[in-house]
């Protein structure tokens, strides 16, 4: 049976033995960043031959837009000579590089920047240095936000947050019990509600969910990043968020595995399939701003593009594209922003996070 199982299962196994049943998160954190077996140290999971399909693998207008939307926030900005253009899980380095061909003819800006790529993936690192090098902009890579240089900075993350680790609780007649990984009868790794419920946790929650009935599942997430985005925009900064989750507090389990552009089995092989959940953007809106920053957003993935014009940008792209092609502009410019379940436009959101003084942003101005 142990033949079966990932190198990072027999890890995790053996963790559960030693100190018992582990939190949700910290099964998230190891399958995901583990410094041998994590899935994103270990492999490339982007495109048709991984696991899933990334906006900015869909097309280059979407790149171009964050490019242009990253410009016209450094003017606004006042143009600081010194800026740090920071990405936070770069991916292959796609979306910074259709973003920097799209601004060359903003004066100034390029010549302004320095990319600070916050990556741990070896393998994903060499591609982001393939692809950007050309290029000509100042690179250099952390393994955390913190680690970047203080000062003036852009900030931006595609589906970045929903890979941070997700606690969860359930409430149970006696309180909330954190949820946890064990080692079921069955032999089977298996989620189960911790023995002992969490002290005063319902003081901690929303107003509105403080009444829930007995089974309902929260998921939240430690406030680390968020506080640091908000802490380092909000005097002389902004920062692009844009990702898959709801706008306001809710109920529900939205952990969820993905393999070869299917859904897996989240406790079924370890450190070999992506691990995600959906952002709760209202809670990381209420971090940043008790950091003093200005929260915009968030807005429907759908508005911000059409509001920065995708729309018009799919119809240049097509007016110098041949006929027979122009339809994987249109198929592109569909997935982007649809609604239901083959569309991004609803179900991911764009959030900014600013220096105050910033009162509107380039695709968050009111309907």
């Amino acid at each position: 049976m142990d033949d079966e199982r990932s190198p990072l299962e027999m890890e995790i196994r053996r963790l559960i033995g030693i100190a018992g049943p582990m939190p949700v998160a910290e099964y998230m954190r190891l399958c995901l960043t583990h410094p041998q077996y994590g899935y994103y140290v270990t492999r490339d999971p982007f495109g048709a031959r991984g696991d899933f399909t990334t906006a900015p693998e869909i097309s280059q207008m979407f790149g171009e837009l964050v490019g242009l939307w990253l410009a016209s926030v450094w003017q606004l900005l006042r143009a600081p000579e010194n800026m740090r253009v920071i990405e936070l899980g770069p991916g292959r380095g796609t979306m910074l590089a259709d973003a920097l061909r799209a601004v060359r003819t903003v004066p100034g800006f390029q010549a302004a920047i320095v990319l600070h790529l916050v990556e741990i993936s070896p393998a994903l690192k060499k591609e982001q240095e393939r692809r950007l090098e050309p290029l000509g902009v100042p690179m250099l890579w952390h393994s955390s936000i913190e680690d970047v240089p203080a000062g003036p900075c852009l900030i931006v993350g595609n589906e970045f947050i929903d890979t941070l680790p997700v606690h969860q609780a359930v409430k149970q007649d006696d309180g909330w019990h954190e949820r946890v990984v064990d080692v079921a009868a069955d032999g089977n790794l298996a989620i189960v509600a911790a023995r002992d419920p969490l002290p005063h946790f319902e003081a901690t929650l929303p107003s509105g969910l403080r009444l829930s009935p007995a089974g309902s599942i929260y998921e939240w997430r430690a406030d680390g990043v968020a506080l640091e985005i908000g802490r380092r925009v909000r005097e002389g900064g902004a920062a692009l968020l844009i990702d898959y989750g709801h706008a306001w507090y809710g109920l529900g389990e939205t952990l969820q595995a993905v393999s070869g552009h299917a859904y897996a089995d989240p406790l079924r092989s370890p450190g070999q399939v992506d691990l995600t959940a959906h952002v709760d953007f209202a809670g990381l809106a209420q971090a940043a701003e008790s950091m003093g920053s200005r929260v915009h957003g968030p807005v429907a993935q759908r508005d911000w593009l059409r509001r920065l014009g995708i729309d018009q940008r799919a119809a240049a792209l097509k007016a110098h594209t041949p006929y027979g092609k122009t339809i994987d502009i249109d198929q592109a410019l569909s997935r982007l922003t649809a609604s239901g379940a083959k569309g991004m436009g609803d179900l991911f959101k764009a959030m900014a996070i600013a220096d105050p003084k910033l009162k509107s942003l380039p695709g968050f101005e009111p309907s």
